[in-house]
């Protein structure tokens, strides 16, 4: 079974824009997402894209604020304090990576927690691991709603995620610890990987090398979950991390790239914007 993360985004979409198109009756608005783009990385400006096509579907209002390569990380964190004062704005994202001279992770603190949409402010991620109300990062929620869709099991399963990222490998451990799995994290220096992957009911890779987990590294029947987004060095050709026609006739479920993953990363950012817009309305 290969789940496509293209036709649940969709159907997640589809859900809210009903959801969204109530709120001017109810709210006097709808959703306002601010997304800041410093520089002009092509895999950022397509990501961007990708998120603003997203907000139309679903009714948000979006606003792409572009910044030269070349800002001061001052002027970075001015920008989003005005917009964290902004009463209507929502959500505040700031594009990934940012260039070399600017702390990413001063950047991340900076922005409001309750108008982190991407899940990745320190108080979002301590919430998270204390099972307090929080944002949760786009990619690890869309994993677990695209093992939801398929109806994997996850209590009581053995989970192996290789990739111990604070963005996917470390939040994705633990939604799924959330679930009553049991979970092995495994990383670049895991001795005997292909001897803890066989043991994974469910599979979670996401390393950032393309290709990287080949048949013998997988059980059969194993559910496969593949992060990756790659080109392939010979056919120049977007791949996963995970050698997909090589398992997909072993696994159970699998998830393509593209196709997979990657799609409901941004329907889950819409979610985040809209439940970050509910709990500031209702606080008034």
């Amino acid at each position: 079974m290969v789940i496509s993360g293209k036709e649940l985004s969709e159907k997640i979409k589809a859900r809210l824009a009903e959801q969204v198109a109530e709120f001017p009756a109810t709210y006097g608005r709808v959703p306002h997402l601010v997304v800041i783009l410093v520089g002009e990385d092509p895999a950022s400006q397509s990501y961007v894209r990708g998120k603003a096509k997203a907000s139309e579907a679903v009714g948000i209002k979006n606003t792409t604020v572009l910044k030269p390569a070349d800002i001061s990380q001052a002027e970075l964190l001015a920008l989003i304090d005005r917009l964290n004062k902004d009463d209507g704005v929502d959500g505040i994202l700031v594009q990934l990576p940012l260039p070399d001279h600017i702390d990413e992770e001063a950047v991340i603190e900076a922005i409001a927690r309750e108008k982190d949409v991407d899940g990745f402010h320190p108080g979002n991620v301590a919430a998270l691991w204390m099972k307090r109300p929080c944002t949760v990062a786009c990619t690890p929620l869309g994993i677990i709603r695209l093992l939801d869709e398929a109806g994997v099991q996850i209590s009581g399963k053995r989970a192996v995620v290789i990739g111990r990222s604070q963005i996917v490998g470390l939040p994705t451990a633990k939604l799924l610890l959330d679930r009553n799995a049991t979970v092995t994290i495994c990383h670049s220096r895991t001795s005997n990987l292909p001897e803890v992957t066989r043991q994974a009911d469910i599979l979670v890779v996401a390393i950032g090398r393309p290709r990287f987990v080949t048949e013998d590294m997988v059980s059969p029947g194993a559910v496969v979950i593949d992060v990756g987004v790659n080109r392939d060095p010979e056919t120049g050709k977007l791949c996963g991390d995970v050698d997909f026609d090589a398992i997909e006739p072993k696994a159970s479920v699998i998830t393509p790239v593209p196709g997979g993953v990657g799609p409901m990363t941004i329907a889950c950012l819409m979610e985040n914007t809209v439940g970050c817009f509910l709990r500031r309305v209702s606080l008034k």
